[in-house]
């Protein structure tokens, strides 16, 4: 079992930061990588930004490249998401989820194992 817990969100200003944490704990060492996805009202779980535990690589959805940063803290149990330049259109709540599969990570909601419960993210115009 893995628990992940995001916390960082709030309200800001368009052209404003936010900074998300998800903290994992128990079975971390059987993921592969780290997602980050949102989920606006009325729309699908969509990938933001994933990060690769092995190689350190890094992987966006084209709508956050430039923006958004995904990194990880010194032990293998936090990932951030550091957003930049804020759109109305990145509100959503913000998950974040494990990957265990046979590559290096996924753009796939489903192929996620464990999510936490999510942290709201409004932006303003």
């Amino acid at each position: 079992q893995v628990q992940l817990v995001e916390s960082g969100g709030g309200l800001v200003q368009a052209g404003g930061s936010l900074r998300l944490s998800c903290a994992a704990s128990g079975r971390t060492f059987s993921s592969n990588a780290m997602g980050w996805f949102r989920q606006a009202p009325g729309k699908e779980r969509e990938f933001v930004a994933a990060l690769n535990w092995s190689g350190g690589n890094t992987y966006y959805a084209d709508s956050v490249k430039g923006r958004f940063t995904i990194s990880r803290g010194n032990a293998k149990n936090t990932v951030y998401l550091q957003m930049n330049s804020l759109k109305p259109e990145d509100t959503a709540v913000y998950y974040c989820g494990t990957y265990s599969g046979d590559y290096g990570y996924s753009r796939k909601q489903y192929e996620y194992d464990y999510w936490g419960q999510g942290t709201q993210v409004t932006v303003s115009s």
